[in-house]
């Protein structure tokens, strides 16, 4: 039998404990494992688009969608739901070769819906003649959140990466021109041409390409953990691939390049394929 003990406060699941009977789940099987074996403690929303820190014993391996997941010395983990994740989400421990499954609830949200008008007509559809290219960058950007990098900064508190006004938000829905598209994945942040763009937490920059079909100028930072964070639409970039960045420090500018109707930061935020809401992550929501 598996006991659990959870303290919620809103989205947010702050403490799970998992007590087990030797006898029921571990039959004909001589363990010696106390309390503390199977302690598991969560932090974070519990939300599609939301962020998970966990931290275990170090003799815990834990498996989230057939993925084994990356841990500290110290035992933290992270977990991301995506935009559209199901209402519950399993957790697989492995400890002593044996496998115990944890399942929890993840909060459905509702998208508003984003319309825009009067584009030209490549903006809603690229031309043909740039399929390929578009293919390509997208295995690159691919190869990025494919990524799991054996540094930490996921931990960090996350700051803003510009100043300005939100003018697109995760998840909405887009009709442009009358045409249903791919929801937004991140979050707009209008602000003057040139202004400063900074990273949210220390991170290695993975990409920094100044002119990509749908994005312009594109960074792409690594987090750790499976983290990245991409920084689109820039007039200037600042880095280049493998440089370490500290937090706020700055890594290019606001601009209009690409795919854009106007000046604005398009931050976007995964855990491999999993999209995550920008907004969840800052310290100061």
């Amino acid at each position: 039998m598996i006991r659990n003990l959870i303290k919620i406060v809103g989205c947010k699941i702050i403490f799970i404990f998992l007590t087990l009977n030797f006898s029921t789940c571990f039959a004909k099987e001589n363990l010696s494992l106390n309390h503390h074996d199977l302690m598991i403690n969560l932090e974070g929303d519990f939300i599609q688009g939301g962020l998970v820190k966990g931290q275990t014993n170090k003799n815990i391996t834990i498996k989230f969608k057939d993925k084994i997941l990356r841990k500290t010395s110290n035992g933290e983990f992270v977990i991301g739901f995506g935009r559209d994740h199901p209402a519950n989400a399993y957790l697989t421990l492995e400890i002593n070769n044996k496998l115990i499954t944890k399942s929890f609830k993840i909060k459905k949200r509702i998208y508003k819906t984003q319309k825009i008008n009067g584009l030209r007509k490549k903006m809603v559809t690229p031309p043909k003649s740039f399929y390929e290219r578009i293919i390509r960058e997208n295995k690159s950007i691919k190869e990025v959140r494919n990524l799991n990098s054996n540094v930490d900064f996921v931990f960090q508190k996350f700051s803003w990466p510009t100043k300005g006004v939100i003018s697109g938000v995760f998840g909405s829905q887009r009709i442009l021109n009358g045409k249903p598209k791919r929801p937004h994945y991140g979050i707009d942040i209008a602000a003057k041409k040139g202004a400063a763009v900074v990273a949210p937490t220390e991170s290695i920059v993975r990409m920094a390409e100044k002119d990509l079909y749908y994005t312009g100028g594109t960074i792409m930072l690594d987090h750790g953990h499976g983290l990245t964070s991409v920084y689109s639409h820039l007039s200037s970039i600042n880095v280049k691939v493998g440089d370490k960045i500290l937090k706020n420090q700055k890594i290019g500018e606001v601009g209009s390049t690409g795919r854009s109707t106007g000046p604005h930061l398009d931050w976007r935020v995964n855990w491999f394929d999993q999209r995550l809401d920008p907004l969840l992550l800052l310290e100061n929501k």
